[in-house]
């Protein structure tokens, strides 16, 4: 075959699409339960968003950004994440007048040159969600709720909440030089990308993954440890938030998160399987971005949820729903004459809330119903230049061999109680 889907993505067929319904009609219904609203912004933007929200240092916009130039000689990106879009809006529309917080979730297709992997697209699907304009710890624990709420609705069970504090600019000013101390003994035996984040992301060494980084990561200072009484008391006032709300929490004192952007609480939600290392939603407070932009001091926070990760794990559970049902009924035409009333008999169908298809082709009788049955259409409605004289139709149970006549009149009515 000359042409395949480029590497790193996938075609959603439809054996795959109710499992990602699911996931985000629960996700928008959870969010908007809470008074969260939908946004969408453009798929791409102006490259330097990201490279000044999410920072020059990161993965992302080091590795993982689509880059192009457009016919006026923009440098344009194809958004590799959401919060930073959503943070432009907020200072481009002047949301800074509405009621605070300003709560908005989506869901969007992003785009990020990575290693495919399980669950990891270089195209794949990401529910967010967003509060901006207010710092305080019931927020934060709402927000982190409402994620933990969407996984609840899902039928998972068994989550861990992991959670950490990484302070803001003045507690790392006074925690870098310790890490950095740490780690600078070991610069030559660290990963290439450890060795340029000891300069430019140092608390991305504790989040390396690769087995030659681990290691030395075991007896780091810890962020936690050097964080200023305000910083820890609003960390500790966001526990005991989650804890009036039931959300058991598993301190994880290296956990950074890959952004810049990211201070004071940050979390994951993972399946609590032996061995897993799935990632099902992730987020954190960003206080720092809207400014890093452009825009005035503003607090923020939020989390983003890959719907393919999700799925993944659904099935894996054996949670994700079924692949959706055929027609209820699908219409056999049998000659030329009977077709047009066979179409509109489709149609009134449809407009009557039963789902109907027709057997196209002109096959014979035999080969319709055949097609029928590989449909999963619970009815046959057999329409032949006799039944169309007569004006009645022959009404045939695929899941027996019951079949009876009734009135073309009547049949919209009588099969308007079948749903697929």
């Amino acid at each position: 075959m000359q042409f395949r889907a480029p590497r790193g993505t996938h075609d959603v067929l439809p054996a795959d699409a109710p499992a990602r319904e699911r996931i985000a009609s629960v996700a928008r219904v959870t969010a908007a339960a809470a008074g969260y609203r939908a946004f969408e912004p453009p798929t791409f933007e102006q490259a330097d968003l990201f490279v000044r929200g999410v920072g020059d240092g990161t993965d992302i916009v080091e590795k993982e950004m689509y880059i192009f130039e457009d016919r006026g000689g923009e440098r344009l990106a194809l958004r590799p994440e959401g919060t930073a879009s959503v943070c432009r809006a907020y200072v481009e529309h002047g949301l800074a007048n509405a009621p605070q917080p300003v709560k908005l979730f989506y869901v969007l297709p992003i785009f990020r040159y990575e290693r495919p992997q399980a669950g990891r697209y270089r195209q794949h699907t990401q529910f967010g969600l967003e509060a901006i304009g207010v710092r305080d710890p019931a927020l934060d624990a709402e927000v982190i709720s409402v994620g933990w709420r969407i996984m609840q609705e899902l039928g998972l069970r068994d989550l861990t909440l992991l959670f950490n504090s990484i302070g803001d600019g003045e507690d790392r000013r006074a925690y870098v030089p310790r890490l950095r101390a740490h780690f600078e003994p070991q610069l030559d035996s660290l990963c290439g990308d450890c060795r340029g984040r000891f300069h430019r992301a140092p608390l991305r060494l504790l989040d390396c993954k690769q087995e030659c980084c681990r290691s030395f990561q075991e007896g780091a200072p810890l962020i936690g440890d050097h964080l200023r009484p305000e910083s820890r008391e609003f960390a500790d006032a966001v526990r005991a938030h989650l804890s009036a709300l039931g959300i058991p929490v598993r301190e994880a004192p290296t956990l950074v998160r890959g952004l810049d952007y990211y201070t004071h609480t940050v979390f994951e939600i993972v399946p609590a399987r032996a061995g897993s290392q799935v990632t099902l939603l992730a987020g954190g407070r960003y206080d720092g971005l809207i400014e890093a932009i452009g825009g005035k001091p503003t607090p923020g926070i939020g989390f983003g949820m890959g719907i393919e990760r999700m799925a993944n794990d659904l099935r894996a559970q054996k949670l994700a729903p079924e692949e959706e049902a055929g027609p209820a009924a699908l219409v056999v035409a049998l000659g030329e004459a009977a077709g047009p009333r066979a179409t509109s008999l489709a149609a009134e169908l449809r407009a009557a809330g039963v789902s109907a298809t027709m057997a196209f082709g002109g096959r014979s009788l035999k080969a319709q119903l055949r097609h029928a049955h590989r449909t999963g259409a619970r009815v046959a409605l057999i329409l032949g230049e006799r039944e169309l004289a007569a004006g009645v139709v022959q009404v045939r149970d695929l899941s027996g061999s019951e079949q009876r006549e009734v009135a073309l009149a009547e049949v919209v009515g009588e099969l308007s109680g079948l749903v697929s």
